[in-house]
């Protein structure tokens, strides 16, 4: 199981690099792997989720706990659900310390880490996405794609609602700046429709992106 998560954050990391499915060099796959070694050491992995009540109204908007939020591209992702996962996790502060040192003192390995802690980042949240599953599992409700601000239509601003709902910056110490990052900066917070209907297999944050010509979406050679 351990091998298998390594594996994936590899790819990850190496997919987010820009190598595609392409085997990377030896130098950046030696980078790789010290990157993930001070990784492990350096994350201290925070999160907080929960479920809501969801209300779904005209024109690609959804009502959650009063909270109004508009994007067409989650709206057909949430078709037939009744409830909502909105879920925040960090990295913790400690990688920003990290990725910050050597940004200052030796670039190519900043490039690297960065892509590393992407897809260290990534990996929890699908940890914590089965978790969520698990629960859901109990009352016979399935999982949609997991959906962040950002992704397609869906503005980055809604960073704003979520900070709200969760209470993050108390319950998992992640707070947001004015343009809607989050600081740790290795921070995502995310939502996850649930319908009792089975609607397939549950795809990751790139298939359900709309924004198809990315040149880090996965798949892309």
């Amino acid at each position: 199981m351990e091998e298998a998560l390594k594996d994936r954050r590899m790819r990850e990391a190496v997919r987010y690099l820009g190598y595609g499915k392409h085997k990377p060099d030896e130098i950046t796959e030696k980078l790789l792997e010290e990157s993930f070694q001070e990784l492990d050491s350096a994350v201290r992995v925070r999160s907080c989720w929960r479920v809501f009540d969801l209300a779904m109204r005209e024109d690609g908007r959804f009502l959650i706990e009063g909270y109004e939020f508009a994007s067409r591209s989650l709206y057909r992702n949430l078709a037939g659900c009744t409830k909502i996962a909105v879920l925040g996790i960090t990295l913790g502060a400690g990688v920003d310390l990290l990725m910050h040192r050597y940004e200052v003192s030796d670039m190519a390995r900043a490039v690297v880490l960065q892509s590393a802690a992407a897809a260290y980042l990534e990996a929890e949240c699908d940890t914590l996405q089965e978790r969520i599953r698990t629960k859901a599992s109990e009352s016979g409700l399935w999982l949609r794609p997991r959906f962040s601000p950002g992704y397609g239509d869906f503005d980055l601003a809604y960073q704003k609602q979520v900070m709200e709902l969760l209470d993050l910056p108390r319950k998992a110490g992640i707070t947001m700046t004015d343009t809607f990052m989050m600081a740790p900066v290795k921070s995502v917070t995310a939502f996850i429709g649930m319908s009792r209907e089975y609607s397939g297999c549950v795809p990751e944050g790139c298939e359900a992106c709309g924004k198809k010509d990315c040149r880090y979406r996965r798949g892309v050679s």
